[in-house]
């Protein structure tokens, strides 16, 4: 019988040094959570038996047992990086076509994947609550999560119809002698750039070169300038053929006021590139254009196009909300982030890759919202670590060893104590 007592505590204690040297192996997992060995006596008796002359036949490993206490903190650069501060499991559901597979993680490293869904290192897709315009949630339960897929644009494209210029043109500038070359700015006298947009969304540049035409003189007051407006290469006509290229004649009264055109010119249609619907463009100089004997300035140029808001970047707030922003201003609420909690982590079944899945043991999950219901809060731009004690575990393999080596000399002892009664038969 005491081989085999000495034989259980020599299993008891390799399953400890198994479990202290996985623990150790990890110490550098994201959200992994250390394990330790629960033992458990073994005694044989009947109520027959003397209860002072009981004898125990050996240890058992009742369970090896996970400890969900908080790991330290790693700061991170990465926007999708997150961290709970608390109770709480990040709800991921599996790529595949069924989507059914559901996990739980502490790992909150995550990344985009091709289809801009936000995953962990295995492609489990990160769980979200969907949320109305203003962030609030709108439908809660395990069924309701969707994944959290950032969008690639915002906002619908709006062409680009009315261009509102106000400027001054130097009056000091003389008339070029050589016809327009948009090429030789020695034919122009002044050129600004204005971006507009074309009914993709697609940005182009309408650029109008201002020519003065006429200087005043003691019989004539007033001055004369011609803009020609190009957008890209093709150039814009004030009259009806688009053809013409016929520029906005501009006239000045002898105070620096403009006092032609009177009111906003209408291009002929041209069509952008890419584009199959002809745009019309109108340009209005307002009454704040001026020409005074001061420096060219463009004072304000407005446009009413839009263009389609390209992903800027993603926030993701201390109570889970993550917010999209995009490049025209747009900013869009994509969901809450879904935690999870078990009235018994430690029935957790391990899955790997810093994963659990729920078990009869350790209950049904019961989500919530971060900083909600007992549920920690989150931190951006931060990565749980592993939560081992490298002292405390090299202590503990100490034991661990000494335990195995103990069991073994009792074995031993045994081994000598059975030859030598083979040997006084003998």
């Amino acid at each position: 019988m005491s081989f085999f007592t000495s034989l259980s505590g020599l299993q008891a204690a390799q399953t400890d040094m198994s479990t202290i040297s996985h623990n150790l192996a990890n110490v550098s997992t994201n959200g992994f959570k250390r394990s330790t060995t629960q033992f458990a006596d073994v005694i044989a008796s009947t109520a027959s038996t003397n209860p002072t002359n009981v004898i125990g036949s050996g240890t058992v490993v009742k369970s090896v047992r996970q400890q969900f206490s908080q790991g330290g903190f790693t700061q991170s650069t990465s926007a999708l990086d997150v961290a709970v501060s608390g109770e709480g499991f990040f709800v991921v559901k599996s790529p595949d076509a069924s989507g059914n597979g559901v996990a739980y993680t502490r790992n909150g490293s995550f990344l985009v994947d091709s289809n801009r869904n936000v995953v962990d290192a295995q492609g489990n897709r990160l769980q979200v609550y969907p949320v109305d315009g203003s962030g609030a949630v709108v439908a809660t339960g395990l069924g309701s999560t969707i994944n959290l897929q950032l969008p690639q644009t915002s906002g619908t494209p709006v062409a680009t119809e009315n261009v509102n210029l106000s400027l001054n043109l130097n009056a000091n500038s003389t008339v070029p002698t050589a016809a327009f070359d948009r090429f030789d700015p020695s034919t122009y006298n002044h050129s600004t750039q204005t971006t507009i947009f074309d009914p993709s969304g697609n940005a182009m540049t309408l650029t109008t070169y201002f020519v003065r035409t006429s200087a005043p003189s003691s019989s004539d007051p007033t001055s004369s300038w011609e803009a020609y407006s190009f957008v890209g290469d093709k150039q814009l006509s004030a009259d009806a053929d688009p053809a013409a290229g016929t520029p906005i004649t501009m006239t000045f009264d002898s105070t620096g006021a403009m006092t032609a055109p009177t009111g906003p010119t209408t291009f002929a249609g041209f069509l952008p590139a890419g584009s199959t619907v002809d745009q019309v463009l109108t340009v209005d100089f307002g009454n704040a254009t001026t020409q005074v004997y001061k420096p060219f300035n463009v004072d304000t140029a407005t446009q009413d196009g839009a263009p389609v808001g390209q992903l800027e970047g993603v926030t993701i707030a201390e109570d889970g909300t993550v917010r999209a922003s995009f490049s025209n201003g747009d900013t869009q609420s994509l969901g809450k982030v879904v935690l999870a909690s078990f009235s018994n982590p430690t029935g957790l079944r391990q899955l790997g890759s810093s994963t659990w899945s729920a078990s009869g043991l350790s209950g049904d999950p019961r989500l919530g919202e971060p900083g909600t219901q007992g549920f920690g809060g989150l931190m951006a731009g931060a990565i749980e670590r592993s939560n081992v004690d490298i002292t405390e575990e090299l202590v503990g393999l100490i034991a661990a060893q000494r335990a195995f080596q103990a069991n073994a000399k009792a074995l031993d002892t045994a081994s000598q104590i059975s030859q030598t009664i083979f040997n006084i038969r003998s």
